[in-house]
């Protein structure tokens, strides 16, 4: 067998060894005999691994995988694992939904596609009221009843969801897939490894840590900018890629054939959202004759731009993904849906990128923080697939569990353009009509109730960006020069910097390479074509590229100290850039493929050339960065920009042309042209139809069908890396990439219970909108931290620190890392910004784990004071494990974001809400006290919610809620922690 065959997946196996493998893990769930669904209930559940029959195309591609290859079938026969999964299985009772089991025919007669559980056959008129993304949960809920995980009264919830959903109800839900990128995937997979060896240690076999549902990762978050503005920049950044990660890398694989139903897609194939969109997303699973929706859980926030293809998505935490890789069901609170209707059509010239800007600020003023937003009305016609998934990609930056967009005949066109075939994109159409799930906008549609309703018509969009701080702070381009002076102006803040006026017109002059040059506040320096949020987005990649090509004809030029890079989604894109004959203009401003992958928008922008870096580190110079990302808090894209804007590729290439964000582009000449005349941005900037035009002619499925299939060839540097043959991972103790966590060091099958938490001192004291960008380790190692410490004491040498992201595997350098954001603001600092702490005892200050770690030593706990928005940003496991790892018990702040607060809740830190209209400050407390936090000793005397009094060793007292908001949040806290909780459950069987 290839080398690559045992990680990656072959869309058309049905070979011996996919066989054997199906065989094998059909023992999983129950006798093979009954096989159903992956997510169905157990007594009819089918094996997670591939099927040596599968039902469609579809099913013969994505289902039929080899997963590990010979080894993992082997074990995968292991005769005792076999019994423990049975013996799992059979705790749950038959279906209790069985009877509305209906069989769907194909349009034109034949073989039945398969059966399905009905939702009209229950002949309930609630149904019709509902939003299709509740349909999603109550089709999943009614197929996975077994009276045991999920009960028919958390079927009947989901029905009553126009009165449950406002009592905030728990229920059950178990999603088809999940999904992980490298960086949260390396910790997902050590967790693992690590969870097979507690396993080991307590007597129990180790084969029983497998996921039982389908895992598919992508690399994507690895690769650097180095090499810029280079045709050799793809091929160069592989290279120190591979260098840098090749431990890592190493492990993955390692986990792709020790692991069953798991997939790794190697470095250099594309962004996992994009890759999730165009290939890897079912819509329609139809396993083993049974059908049910797509649905999947994935580590990464921006897991929702599957909700643009009608997919229900959305980002957990690593550790709660872990638990519903190992079958538990996810607990969450019934959402309510906000119904956004639209109308209208986008103007001339504005972009989907305008779109979601705009559509970001409104749901951030309105309101959706753990809620479902469902996207209706007749402004539906007029955005193809791409818009949808680029609205829906940034649901977290508008706090949103989910931008659902259900399916319709757009999504059924861009399936067949991407290469799904005419069969399989007949049987998804065929399901979602007969169970009510498809939007048919040539039929009158039926009332639906939504729990609160928001409108927009699309004609009144304009061209904006989003900056210089938050996604959300919205600023419309002939607003943009007007309002970069106002920030200026601004004391320092999410909207200032506070630069005095007589240094507002700094010029800082350098030498770049013995070029004289010049650099000013508001000077681009890092203009980056990135993101899956805008590179699966033909529309606006292909405008970005009929700019350039307009500035090249007229003979503009881009400085060359302006770091420009373009980072496809997939390979995909270069085929059509390729087709259309403009890729040479983006190469001619300096915009080179730089590789396929997460880059600038998750902090891989490289270095800055070191002149550019000295011009503006010794002139504090604030300088800018134009990127077509989704994230742009402080610190995350580059150290030393300090001003971030999100930005539309045309908008990105247009910055880059003007080198300054400083420019009013109505009134101000973006340059001169070679014939000496002044351009300005209606000169270069291409009409709605042009792009269309474009699109058309050069966007194939062809494409897609050809870029994917090589997907399966991976490339010659994986295919090298050697794999252990162990079903234990051999841990390496000298690693400072993979290390084997203490999470179940001295475990027993005792549950520890409630910790008490007395006297304990405050480590950090925050403000508002601490995100994880400033929590979780991220970005590059700081030389004087005390992870480059760490790894100076190991002889790693500076250049080769790698990113935080890279060694996420080492919990180590990981919990050394937290905290360590040279941004951070902490009370306790009294205005200096970075990332030490005060050490109460003693009034030393000190980086924050030096604290932390002293704090442990002399055997006190901590917790952490914090405002409104705790935990905001990206989805990372870290943010909580790292706090943990340093000793924090709990965290008391006005609010939290929602994958956060249940990745604490996951670790067994205690989270606390301020009562409405109190924090820190109101309260008179400076962190200088001792807390003590007065939670009942036994769990059972705990509730979800309830009110918690916090006393000070000063004599203060107030009342917090507790957020552990489920019975199953506290199981996990009485276990300490989600993994001792799934691991004493299946060691019980």
């Amino acid at each position: 067998m290839p080398p690559l065959t045992s990680s990656l997946l072959s869309r058309s196996t049905t070979g011996s060894s996919a066989r054997v493998s199906a065989a094998a893990a059909a023992a999983i769930a129950r006798p093979a005999a009954d096989a159903a669904a992956p997510s169905a209930p157990p007594s009819s559940r089918p094996s997670p691994g591939p099927r040596s029959k599968p039902a469609s195309p579809l099913a013969s591609g994505l289902a039929g995988r080899i997963f590990g290859g010979h080894r993992a079938a082997a074990r995968s026969a292991s005769s005792a694992a076999a019994v423990f999964e049975r013996r799992f299985a059979s705790a749950a009772t038959r279906n209790s939904y069985n009877e509305i089991l209906t069989s769907l025919g194909r349009p034109g007669g034949g073989e039945e596609f398969g059966k399905y559980y009905s939702l009209p056959a229950l002949s309930d008129p609630r149904i019709d009221r509902l939003p299709y993304s509740i349909r999603i949960l109550l089709e999943s809920a009614i197929r996975n009843c077994d009276e045991f995980q999920v009960t028919g009264k958390d079927v009947e919830k989901i029905l009553d969801w126009e009165n449950s959903a406002p009592k905030q109800v728990e229920i059950p839900f178990k999603p088809a897939r999940v999904l992980l990128q490298d960086f949260t995937g390396v910790p997902a997979v050590v967790d693992l490894a690590c969870m097979r060896d507690a396993m080991s240690k307590l007597g129990s076999d180790p084969n029983k840590i497998n996921p039982l549902v389908p895992v598919d990762l992508v690399i994507d978050h690895s690769v650097q900018v180095d090499v810029a503005r280079s045709e050799n920049a793809v091929q160069a950044n592989m290279q120190l890629e591979f260098q840098r990660n090749k431990e890592r890398f190493g492990f993955l694989k390692w986990g792709s054939s020790a692991f069953r139903n798991m997939l790794v897609v190697p470095p250099g194939s594309g962004i996992v959202h994009q890759v999730n969109l165009e290939y890897l997303a079912r819509v329609v699973f139809n396993n083993d004759g049974i059908l049910y929706p797509d649905s999947v859980v994935g580590t990464d926030s921006h897991t929702t731009m599957i909700d643009g293809l009608g997919v229900a998505g959305w980002g957990v935490g690593g550790i709660e993904a872990e638990a519903a890789m190992l079958g538990q069901p996810m607990s969450m609170v019934l959402p309510g849906v906000v119904g956004f209707k639209l109308s209208g059509k986008l103007k001339n010239g504005v972009t989907a990128t305008d779109l979601v800007l705009t559509v970001t600020q409104l749901l951030r003023k309105h309101g959706v923080v753990g809620k479902f937003v469902e996207f209706y009305g007749e402004g539906m016609s007029e955005l193809s697939l791409a818009d949808r998934a680029t609205i829906a990609n940034m649901s977290p930056e508008y706090g949103a569990t989910m931008g659902f967009f259900p399916v319709d005949g757009k999504t059924l066109d861009y399936l067949k353009l991407t290469g799904r075939s005419d069969d399989t994109v007949a049987m998804i159409e065929s399901y979602l009509r007969a169970n009510k799930m498809f939007v048919d906008y040539s039929q009158v549609q039926p009332e639906r109730v939504y729990s609160s309703y928001l409108e927009l018509n699309l004609e009144e969009v304009e061209p904006c960006l989003s900056g210089p701080k938050r996604p959300h702070d919205r600023v419309t381009l002939k607003n943009m020069k007007s309002d970069w002076l106002s920030c200026l102006d601004s004391d320092v803040g999410f909207k200032g910097f506070a630069v005095p006026k007589e240094s507002q017109g700094k010029v800082a002059e350098f030498s770049f390479h013995g070029t004289p040059a010049k650099i000013k506040h508001g000077d681009v320096v890092i203009a980056a074509i990135t993101s899956c949020t805008n590179t699966s987005n033909p529309n606006v990649m292909l405008g970005a590229a009929l700019v350039a090509k307009k500035a090249c004809e007229l003979g503009l030029e881009v400085k060359p100290w302006i770091k420009t890079s373009l980072a496809p989604g997939s390979g995909v894109v270069k085929k059509y850039m390729d087709k259309s004959g403009l890729q040479k203009y983006l190469d001619q401003l300096g915009f080179h493929i730089v590789g396929y992958g997460c880059t600038t928008c998750i902090g891989n922008s490289g270095e800055l050339d070191e002149s550019v870096s000295a011009a503006i580190s010794e002139n504090d110079i604030v300088a800018a960065a134009v990127l077509s990302g989704n994230r742009n808090f402080e610190g995350r894209v580059h150290p030393l920009t300090r001003a971030n804007y999100l930005a539309s590729p045309p908008l990105v290439v247009a910055y880059a042309l003007a080198g300054t964000v400083n420019i009013d582009f109505e009134k101000e000449p973006i340059g001169i042209s070679k014939d000496g005349k002044e351009v300005y941005f209606r000169d270069i900037w291409p009409s709605t139809e042009e792009i269309a035009e474009v699109v058309k002619s050069s966007v194939l499925p062809d494409m897609f069908k050809s870029t994917y299939e090589a997907i399966t060839k991976g490339n010659p540097m994986w295919n090298e890396l050697p794999v252990s043959a162990s079903t234990l991972y051999p841990w390496d103790p000298s690693s400072t990439y993979i290390h084997e966590p203490p999470y179940f060091k001295d475990m027993t099958m005792t549950p520890p219970g409630p910790r008490p938490v007395k006297d304990a001192y405050c480590l950090l004291n925050f403000g508002d909108s601490i995100t994880t960008d400033h929590i979780s380790p991220a970005g590059n190692i700081h030389p004087d931290s005390p992870a480059a410490k760490y790894l100076k004491e190991r002889g790693v040498e500076r250049k080769d620190f790698n990113s935080y992201g890279s060694r996420r595997g080492n919990d180590e350098i990981m919990a050394r890392g937290t905290f360590a954001n040279i941004r951070i603001v902490n009370k306790f600092l009294k205005g200096e910004v970075g990332p030490k702490t005060i050490h109460v005892p003693s009034g030393e200050k000190l980086a924050v784990f030096d604290a932390a770690m002293k704090y442990k030593n002399e055997g006190h706990d901590t917790i952490i004071l914090a405002g409104a928005e705790y935990g905001s940003g990206s989805s990372r496991d870290w943010a909580a494990k790292g706090p943990m790892l340093q000793g924090v018990k709990a965290v008391i702040a006005k609010s939290f974001e929602r994958i956060h607060r249940s990745n604490l809740a996951g670790m067994g830190i205690i989270p606390l809400c301020f009562k409405a209209g109190e924090d820190a400050d109101t309260l008179g407390l400076t962190g200088h006290e001792r807390y003590t936090i007065h939670l009942p000793a036994n769990v059972s005397d705990i509730k979800p919610g309830q009110d918690v009094t916090v006393t000070t060793d000063n004599g203060k007292s107030f009342t917090c809620t507790l957020r552990f908001d489920t019975e199953v949040e506290l199981a996990y806290y009485d276990n300490g922690g989600i993994l001792p909780y799934v691991i004493r459950k299946m060691a019980e069987q």
